[in-house]
């Protein structure tokens, strides 16, 4: 029998188990850390093995395959020797890939905008009566989703971490939203290293698979040439017309493919914002490489509501909105968030910085940000990139605190928006943990 070791207790570690076991293989789950109790119980249940709180090396060593947590880095002990016995790793979205039959997939990768342009197509496919499931970063693993309700089509929300240790997997639809130097910390610093991994998402696609990407996105349009790209290449613009693939003129989006045209004001978009007109567009043409019908589209973009954590509104008191965008874990995001601002901003900011460059805010911070609430345990950075644009940069080390003192200082018609650039570390499990803390306490102001 062979058997599968899998490395990480979390979601998608799980997934794989269950999926691994249906398949009939010998599984082992090794976390070197806490599992958290509903997954203990899951494995538990399914007969399988599991250790937590370390690796026993000899046992992980007896693998034939070992399927690893996006979480765990290259450079980690344990991956080390795992190499060194040349035995096979892989992600959990490849070993799902495996049992996915004649199912489809759009794959969805990018800095920014992933999860939103993931939760948009999966709302037009599901618009359109397709029987489809969100997966990946969001929501159920894909192994999970395979093992206990397998669907026709599978639209994935997937990291450059799940696409560095690929070898099949291989997307009907892939779409890179961008790239912006993101996780620098896990790719040695090289950008270069990072690029690749993004472009990672289209190594398998066959001539009639479908890649889309942005064309006014720098880091993409100066790298797509070295790849070698075998699918075709839709893109989505702002800046020209296309013969092929979307942009936007006068306000209209319109959406080019196999001699049909679908135009739509983006007025009728029901998400605001530049950044969203891009996600709008690449949802709608990932629909469209799908057979999605254009009323069907064009329904969903009007009817989509925008997703927690993520320029999330959760109250306005004493004419101050606030506004939960935790999901925002990069500096770019943070700037996109601010773009769609039209009213004065108190900027919550802060938490585990990745190699941030706090430089790419300062001109939208001038404009318009006039008080920073720094949430996290060291917020010298934060200090030292704003210290003379920001008249007021206050600390503050729970979500409660950085509530009650941005409150403290907002006056009537301005915002108070958690957009932290970091990631939640520090301070917290995640950034959903973040968001929570941080509607909680705009509730009990």
């Amino acid at each position: 029998m062979q058997k599968i070791v899998i490395l990480g207790g979390g979601e998608s570690g799980v997934g794989a188990a269950l999926l691994a076991k249906q398949k009939g293989f010998d599984v082992f789950v090794s976390d070197a850390g806490v599992i958290k109790q509903q997954y203990l119980n899951e494995l538990m249940e399914n007969g399988i093995m599991v250790e937590s709180n370390g690796h026993t090396l000899a046992k992980v060593l007896e693998a034939n395959e070992v399927i690893k947590s996006p979480g765990i880095p290259e450079k980690a002990e344990i991956i080390k020797k795992i190499r060194a016995n040349n035995i096979s790793i892989i992600s959990e979205i490849e070993f799902a890939y495996r049992y996915k039959g004649e199912s489809k997939l759009i794959a969805i990768t990018g800095s920014n905008g992933k999860t939103t342009t993931t939760a948009l197509t999966y709302h037009i496919c599901k618009h359109a009566e397709k029987d489809c499931a969100m997966v990946g970063n969001i929501g159920y693993s894909f192994a999970r989703q395979i093992a206990e309700n397998p669907k026709s089509l599978y639209v994935i929300e997937v990291s450059s971490f799940q696409l560095d240790d690929i070898k099949t997997f291989r997307p009907d639809v892939a779409v890179l939203t961008n790239i912006t130097e993101d996780h620098l910390d896990r790719y040695d610093y090289k950008v270069e290293n990072y690029i690749k991994s993004k472009f990672k998402i289209t190594q398998n696609q066959q001539k009639n698979d479908v890649f889309i990407y942005n064309l006014d996105d720098n880091l993409t349009t100066k790298n797509i040439t070295n790849q070698p790209i075998q699918s075709t290449q839709v893109p989505i613009t702002m800046n020209r017309e296309l013969p092929q693939g979307v942009y936007l003129t006068n306000a209209q989006m319109h959406l080019k493919w196999k001699n049909e045209e679908m135009l739509m004001s983006i007025e009728d978009f029901s998400l605001k914002g530049k950044h969203n007109q891009y996600n709008s567009m690449a949802a709608s043409m990932a629909a469209t490489a799908m057979d999605i019908r254009k009323e069907k589209i064009r329904e969903a973009l009007q009817t989509f509501e925008s997703m927690e954590h993520r320029m999330e509104k959760v109250a306005t008191i004493k004419n101050v909105e606030f506004i939960n965008d935790s999901k925002a874990t990069n500096v770019n995001s943070t700037w996109f968030a601010l773009e769609s601002m039209a009213k004065p901003v108190i900027l919550i900011l802060g938490g585990v910085d990745k190699g941030n460059d706090y430089s790419l805010l300062t001109e939208m911070v001038k404009d318009k940000v006039k008080a920073i609430i720094c949430l996290g345990t060291d917020n010298s950075k934060i200090h030292e990139a704003f210290g003379e644009i920001v008249p007021l940069i206050v600390d503050s080390s729970s979500a409660e605190e950085a509530v009650k003192n941005a409150f403290h200082y907002a006056n009537k018609g301005e915002v108070v928006l958690l957009s932290p650039a970091c990631a939640s570390f520090d301070l917290f499990k995640d950034y959903e943990d973040r968001g929570n803390q941080f509607k909680m306490a705009v509730r009990n102001l």
